[in-house]
């Protein structure tokens, strides 16, 4: 359906998307099973290159197994630290995750190449990673348009999610994401408000033409 959006529906858009927060804090409660399903159904309707749609979500509702996906989490959390130099002690001192206070935790795995060519031969791996990246930015915009936190947690070997899961040889695992409600919601990037990192002026990632700052050269 060609539907035109109006004003009142590109502004509540753009306040979704400015609002959406990386969450590592979470409250108690529950996600109703219906709004669950919405935003599963929102990740499941992103755009993929070649239609080739390479996600697999796999909802973790075994406690052990979440438990243990704590544990390899906790221990890339430390071999991180390893890797700061001089930041490993401010760096541990963040909340990186909440896998075990989250309501839901959702995996999100690239599944085997298919074979797809279509928009994909010279970068095969770079396509369906950035398809399941759409993928997971749809899930946080529909979670945070449900009052809901999401957050993005990396810090794993994909190999050994991946033997956890049961995936097919292939696979690879991309997200742990932890959904479920909030107290609030930060009012900048965590790690703005921790002074980790500042996020880039437009102007310095936008060029013309050329990649940005080479337009003079």
């Amino acid at each position: 359906m060609d539907e035109i959006m109006d004003a009142e529906v590109r502004s509540a858009f753009y306040r979704v998307l400015h609002a959406r927060r990386d969450m590592r804090h979470f409250a108690a409660g529950e996600v109703a099973p219906e709004v669950l399903r919405r935003i599963l159904e929102a990740g499941h309707a992103a755009p993929s290159v070649g239609l080739m749609q390479p996600w697999r979500f796999i909802r973790i509702s075994d406690s052990r197994l979440r438990a243990e996906l704590a544990g390899l989490v906790e221990r890339e959390r430390q071999h991180t630290a390893e890797r700061m130099g001089g930041r490993s002690r401010e760096f541990l001192r963040l909340k990186v995750e909440g896998i075990l206070e989250c309501a839901e935790l959702i995996a999100v795995v690239m599944a085997p190449d298919d074979g797809t060519i279509f928009g994909r031969r010279t970068m095969p791996e770079e396509m369906a990673l950035a398809s399941c990246a759409c993928a997971i930015e749809n899930m946080w915009l529909a979670a945070r348009a449900e009052n809901l936190g999401m957050g993005w947690v990396s810090f794993f070997d994909p190999a050994q999610v991946a033997a956890l899961l049961r995936c097919p040889p292939g696979a690879k695992p991309l997200a742990l994401l932890c959904l479920g409600p909030v107290t609030d919601f930060y009012e900048a990037p965590m790690l703005e408000l921790r002074a980790w990192r500042n996020r880039l002026p437009l102007s310095s990632v936008l060029g013309e033409n050329r990649y940005p700052g080479e337009e003079k050269k």
